[in-house]
């Protein structure tokens, strides 16, 4: 290639170099980001990104789905963080209901080049969960239960396929009902430090028929954030019940993103 250019008019070479280069470019922008990272909310783990897990898989991305404990604010950003420094490049984090607050924070990461919310909160600097929670209209359906003795919050099964999956089998939202991880009530009073959307470009998957955050809520919180918004015809786990559409908005996320 040197010997192109030597034998090439200055004018000439200087062309085929940027012409290369603008090649190189559109070449990486065809290709996209390739890791996503997959965070789950209160009352779940995450088994429940199995269906996103594999379709992408098939696609050729490199998928990692975090395991927060729940346990605390701090505890659940640290475990995204984790999952994030073992990514070979910029990722596309991806975060779901109260998994939305964790992303939000913990998408300051400088290996995270998008996010993507899905029926998730999206708080604002100095916002806490609580505050967006009593902001808008009640979920009258919702089964969120005051805390326990020892802190935590669970969701009254009872209300749990109604209110959380309503969507999914009968059979499956009984076991995801019995298997909920409860979530530290702490978690509700904890306010966002740096909310990375600021800075970092957003897509939002609307559940249309969420029982447990009012899609009104959740237009509220995208539109705030500027994120690129898709509507979907589904529960809070609608991750679960239509990962296809799901997934269309994450691949919007990994070409989206410059």
């Amino acid at each position: 290639m040197k010997n192109v250019f030597v034998m090439l008019h200055p004018g000439k070479a200087l062309a085929l170099l940027m012409l290369l280069c603008f090649s190189f470019t559109v070449a990486q922008g065809q290709t996209g980001i390739k890791n996503i990272v997959l965070v789950h909310g209160a009352f779940a783990d995450g088994s429940g990104w199995q269906g996103v897990y594999n379709a992408l898989s098939k696609k050729g991305y490199n998928v990692s789905v975090v395991g927060n404990p729940n346990t605390g604010f701090a505890d659940d950003v640290a475990a995204t963080k984790r999952v994030l420094d073992r990514q070979d490049g910029p990722a596309i984090l991806v975060g779901h209901s109260y998994g939305g607050a964790i992303i939000t924070e913990a998408g300051n990461h400088e290996k995270v080049a998008g996010l993507v919310y899905v029926a998730a909160f999206v708080p604002a600097d100095g916002e806490t969960l609580l505050q967006l929670l009593q902001a808008g209209p009640p979920a009258t359906e919702s089964g969120i239960l005051p805390p326990d003795a020892a802190g935590f919050v669970w969701y009254d099964p009872a209300k749990f396929h109604a209110g959380f999956c309503a969507d999914l089998p009968k059979e499956l939202a009984s076991f995801m009902a019995a298997s909920q991880v409860p979530v530290s009530a702490s978690v509700f009073g904890t306010s966002i430090k740096d909310a990375a959307w600021k800075n970092k470009k957003s897509w939002y998957a609307v559940s249309t028929e969420d029982k447990t955050i009012p899609p009104d809520g959740q237009r509220f919180m995208a539109k705030r954030a500027g994120a690129t918004v898709t509507e979907v015809k589904g529960s809070h786990c609608a991750f679960i019940s239509k990962p296809a559409e799901i997934i269309k908005v994450i691949e919007a996320a990994a070409k989206g993103v410059k």
